[in-house]
């Protein structure tokens, strides 16, 4: 969940951003006393995401701003339904429409793209899951839509979860010594990941007692042979070279979690539109 707290925080910045020190176009063309009502419009089908930030940006900017939801995060919409009814002082909902729809359009793109993947898969029961790599400072929100798209999580930050990758290999020396000094180290409550790219990786990370094991960029018979190789002695997680036409082939292989950047980095927005009456 996003709390409000944080939602108002964030939703400050981004109108103090797009405000600056005035709506030169608003303030000129606009009274106090004037009032306008507007609709939010679905141009599109998809899953709605975003729906607590959108009302937020008209609540920081005025109290007398009304918004009234008919459908809810997580709510698949189709082309034409009406979202929400938008009313009160013309000055604040104009100065509010281009955050708001900001918020509420990539939220809503990732949830979209998020549940094309999660369906993609099937029956099998692997889970899509995102990454960090997402846009700063706009993570919570991503991982959020994320979520509500019907994904699942991967760590929220560094410091949710040891991950072994390629640089920390060389670095430490092999595999085997970079888990042995996280062992040392970190907490109990924490996992350690390793990314592997060839079998020998794999076999060395199940010797080390990896918690994860992810099989990086790795060909569908190879995922096979890791998935029985590991049988069950660690999560294993597949990554690399995943889109909507690969993904099932994927889960095919019995891998427990596929991760991908493409459900947040290359999800479009999604087309909604503040239509004024």
């Amino acid at each position: 969940m996003l709390n409000n707290f944080f939602i108002e925080d964030h939703v400050k910045q981004a109108l103090q951003e797009d405000i600056g020190f005035g709506d030169i176009t608003t303030d000129y063309l606009t009274n106090e006393s004037d009032t306008m009502k507007c609709e939010l419009n679905s141009r599109v089908e998809g899953v709605l995401c975003g729906k607590n930030v959108f009302e937020m940006v008209f609540k920081i900017l005025s109290p007398n701003v009304e918004v009234k939801f008919y459908f809810n995060d997580g709510d698949v919409i189709k082309k034409g339904d009406k979202l929400a009814d938008i009313s009160g002082p013309a000055r604040y909902v104009l100065m509010g429409e281009r955050t708001a729809l900001n918020y509420i359009q990539r939220m809503s793109g990732i949830a979209t793209e998020t549940n094309k993947y999660q369906k993609a898969i099937g029956d099998y029961k692997a889970k899509i899951v995102d990454t960090r790599k997402t846009t700063p400072l706009f993570r919570a929100f991503e991982k959020y839509s994320v979520k509500i798209g019907g994904g699942s999580l991967h760590r929220f930050n560094l410091s949710d979860c040891a991950m072994i990758k390629d640089n920390h290999i060389k670095y430490a020396g092999s595999l085997t010594k970079a888990v042995e000094k996280l062992r040392q180290h970190i907490s109990h409550a924490h996992k350690i990941e390793v990314e592997c790219d060839t079998v020998e990786q794999v076999k060395e990370a199940i010797a080390c007692g990896a918690d994860i094991i992810m099989l990086d960029n790795m060909n569908l018979d190879t995922m096979r042979e890791c998935v029985k190789l590991i049988d069950g002695k660690a999560i294993v997680e597949a990554s690399g070279n995943v889109n909507l036409t690969t993904v099932k082939d994927i889960a095919s292989t019995g891998v427990d979690i596929i991760s991908s950047s493409a459900i947040v980095a290359k999800a479009p927005t999604l087309d909604l539109g503040l239509d004024c009456k």
